[in-house]
């Protein structure tokens, strides 16, 4: 109560129904402002913290800045070693978020404030802060306090290690004959968009990871898409092509080299530049030579040292670019029954709707995740904030509102049904905050991801995935009614550019049902198969289903073909 009360007076403050709500729009805030402004939570002790806890994993394994500073009971009251609890609503929160934060601790008397500035800036990898003051530590006046001495860790670079880096990279694109540069999200956007003219001409085909979507535009001349177990299909293609991958600020996690990864791209030498070690040493992919290092500044650093010839790889980007024009973004063996929209045909042309710098928030999890990531034409300019770390349902409607108060510029939210109901209660605060957010709700009757694996791999055996099979779904126009939104149902009758023209026109809060089917089949994808004893196995990246035919694959896989 004490913390509340002194935050009324300093800060900008946001009320939010539910703490994770709270989290997750910090997150989004510290993530989308670029102009150095962050947001922190204000818990309370007990189920405050615990509520919070989804938003706190989030920002870890997305390695963003998270300030969560929770309230506990008075010192006297704190139980006992031994103990379950004492003090009313007391949980031990320091040590239920240690382990997926970066630093947590409680501030007694004994601990100098002038350590507070050094713990939330002394790192070279963000990540969560949870800070936790009992009662009587939080009623105590503070007539002195600490400058602020702003800490900075600043970028973490061994130049003599980059500089040796650098020069092996270079004699390996020198021999190399199809490279291909990744853009991963350890790289800073603003940093990364001032190269974009250099990395256009540099004659190195360009792809991004999810996180890293922001750095690059679809319409730049030399961008060859999103690979990923769910990536865009012609990238999949490609990255397990190439000869030389330079991998930029992406720690190659499972989902982009896929489950199979002792198959990631087979014909190449991979080069990557990490900022953590222990994600070099994590065993996957096969890496062949790695710098432990800040991304901005090796992609600097790199460009300077770099003399390229833009006509060395023209074959390679010749072939590429065919690669890209001929296999479609969209499945065509994608099946959308009559009265539904197809999730691909809506994203294809909501991407030709959206303007430069609109925030686009494609939700974390489900269907409405994945279709945004491999079918959006995102434009360079626009920000794009997702959490696939964690990858939990509900992120959408917090995160999109944290973006906009961030930015102040248009949001639109792209989000499943199912993961907006477990949030929707921040629709009161969207009321009240008036922001120009525009909701696109993928309505599908529940949840299709479940539906299809109890489909897929259980003979259809339904349980909890629709409100046939027990989930309790609401009938959007009437929430909406309440909470004083307005609402549009969206079908295949109305599905047209003039239709989208006439949303994005209007000034948000407004809510636009997309009636998906909830049979819909999301092509393509990487597949896996259930051994007999249980477990999975996947197929590597370029082995999308539904499979290529054999006319397809001599004529989009010759360089594996041949080796």
């Amino acid at each position: 109560m004490h913390l509340l009360d002194s935050a009324r007076t300093r800060f900008v403050c946001v009320p939010f129904t539910h703490e994770v709500s709270a989290g997750i729009a910090a997150e989004y805030f510290n993530q989308a402002n670029e102009n150095g402004q962050r947001a922190f939570v204000l818990v309370t002790a007990g189920p405050g913290l615990t509520n919070c806890v989804t938003a706190i994993a989030g920002a870890f394994l997305e390695n963003r800045e998270l300030l969560v500073i929770g309230g506990q009971v008075k010192s006297s009251d704190l139980k006992s070693d031994n103990m379950r609890q004492n003090g009313i609503q007391e949980i031990d929160g320091v040590e239920l978020v240690k382990s997926i934060t970066r630093r947590s601790l409680q501030l007694s008397s004994s601990f100098p404030m002038e350590k507070v500035d050094e713990i939330l800036w002394s790192t070279h990898r963000p990540g969560p802060v949870f800070f936790e003051i009992p009662l009587d530590q939080q009623a105590h006046s503070i007539s002195d306090l600490p400058a602020n001495n702003n800490h900075n860790p600043g970028k973490f670079t061994d130049i003599e290690a980059e500089t040796e880096f650098i020069l092996k990279l270079v004699e390996a694109l020198s021999i190399a004959e199809r490279p291909i540069l990744l853009l991963g999200g350890g790289l800073d956007s603003t940093e990364s968009r001032k190269f974009v003219p250099i990395l256009e001409n540099l004659g190195i085909p360009i792809m991004t990871t999810w996180n890293g979507i922001n750095h690059y535009g679809s319409n730049n001349k030399n961008y060859w898409g999103r690979p990923n177990t769910w990536g865009q299909r012609s990238s999949n293609i490609l990255i397990q092509q190439c000869d030389l991958l330079i991998a930029v600020g992406s720690r190659l996690s499972l989902q982009q080299t896929g489950f199979a990864w002792q198959e990631f791209c087979p014909l190449a030498e991979i080069y990557q530049i990490e900022i953590d070690k222990t994600e070099i040493e994590k065993g996957h992919p096969r890496i062949s030579e790695y710098l432990i290092s800040d991304a901005d500044s090796f992609l600097s650093n790199f460009l300077r040292a770099y003399s390229y010839h833009k006509d060395k790889f023209i074959d390679w980007i010749s072939f590429g670019n065919f690669v890209r024009s001929n296999v479609p973004l969209v499945d065509q063996q994608n099946v959308t029954n009559k009265g539904f929209v197809s999730p691909y045909d809506f994203i294809s042309q909501l991407s030709k709707e959206l303007k430069e710098d609109d925030v686009i928030i494609p939700c974390s999890s489900g269907g409405a995740f994945t279709v945004t990531m491999q079918a959006l034409e995102n434009k360079l300019g626009q920000t794009i904030i997702s959490n696939k770390g964690l990858a939990s349902m509900g992120y959408g409607l917090a995160g999109a509102i944290g973006a906009s108060i961030a930015t102040n510029r248009r949001t639109i939210l792209i989000e499943g049904d199912g993961g907006f109901i477990q949030n929707l209660q921040e629709l009161g605060t969207l009321n009240q905050l008036g922001a120009n957010l525009i909701i696109f709700l993928f309505s599908n009757q529940g949840y299709a991801s479940i539906r299809m694996t109890q489909r897929n791999y259980f003979g259809g055996a339904y349980i909890g995935c629709d409100n046939k099979t027990g989930l309790g779904l609401p009938d959007w126009e009437s929430i909406c009614d309440g909470y004083q939104v307005r609402y549009f149902k969206l079908d295949d009758s109305n599905l047209c550019p003039a239709f989208l023209q006439s949303i994005l026109q209007m000034e948000g809060p407004v809510l636009v049902e997309v009636g998906i089917d909830p049979e819909q089949t999301y092509w393509p994808k990487i597949e896996s198969r259930m051994l007999p004893d249980g477990s999975m196995a996947s197929n590597p990246l370029h082995m999308m289903t539904p499979l290529l035919d054999s006319a397809e694959v001599e004529k989009f896989l010759p360089y594996l073909l041949t080796d």
